[in-house]
């Protein structure tokens, strides 16, 4: 057992979540409070009623997220926003949101954790997004586009959509989780010939093969389940905590 704010004070200073910025109106840290002593942790990518009501059923006191459900200027607590919320309340569950802060982590960070799950030493980093730098991870490698391919969508157990715009033989892959296809440019300008990210805008196309850049989309839900899982796993231990994983995987 453990107090659940000794855990939302360690979760904050690990993640760094004041010093590390994000989208604008993004809210991490604790998004709903509780008042139990924590015991059990879920896990998910999304905070929403699928995932607040399998938690509550598996009687977790904490459930930690990737995206959580605050995003912009304040919301009425109405519709979909109340039903959440009730839920929480009416299970007497804390939710608890890392988004950049668990992007950039350097030791289970999404980018770090695909990189590794790959078989790729990380060389250094690149990008920028919201006024935070090398946002990404890039690794030397020796592998055919299509070998990458492959590996990359049984690392994330999907179907790679894959914008050929660079070599067939891969020497430099950079990794930005997520939604990613703006930093594109900033593959090509830090010298990367591959790219990969979870999903894209259709004009990325056109970004990808005016570069010379290769750009493998594997997936948003696909490419951000490892951070989560290896925060839980990283509470439980440190708190003797028991934990799950709520995979509810939306396909894009």
């Amino acid at each position: 057992m453990a107090d659940l704010h000794e855990i939302v004070e360690f979760l904050d200073e690990f993640l760094e979540v004041d010093r590390i910025p994000d989208a604008p109106g993004a809210r991490n840290g604790l998004q709903v409070d509780a008042r139990s002593p924590v015991e059990r942790i879920c896990a998910a990518v999304d905070a929403c009623q699928t995932t607040i009501e399998a938690a509550a059923q598996d009687g977790a006191q904490l459930l930690l997220v990737h995206h959580g459900l605050f995003w912009g200027d304040p919301l009425p607590v109405t519709g979909r926003t109340y039903r959440r919320l009730k839920a929480l309340f009416d299970a007497d569950l804390a939710l608890y949101s890392a988004h950049a802060p668990l992007d950039v982590h350097p030791e289970i960070g999404n980018n770090s954790l695909l990189a590794r799950a790959l078989g790729f030493e990380i060389e250094g980093r690149f990008g920028s997004w919201m006024g935070l730098d090398d946002i990404g991870v890039w690794s030397a490698v020796d592998l055919s586009l299509d070998e990458l391919t492959g590996r990359i969508g049984s690392v994330c157990d999907t179907q790679p959509f894959v914008i050929r715009g660079g070599p067939t033989h891969v020497h430099r892959v950079g990794i930005i989780t997520g939604g990613a296809d703006s930093s594109i440019e900033d593959a090509h300008a830090a010298g990367l010939d591959t790219f990969v990210t979870g999903e894209g805008s259709h004009h990325s196309f056109h970004d990808a093969m005016e570069l010379g850049v290769n750009v493998v989309y594997a997936g948003h839900y696909a490419t951000e389940v490892l951070g989560v899982k290896s925060l839980a796993e990283l509470l439980a231990r440190r708190f003797d905590l028991s934990w799950s994983f709520v995979d509810h995987p939306t396909g894009l």
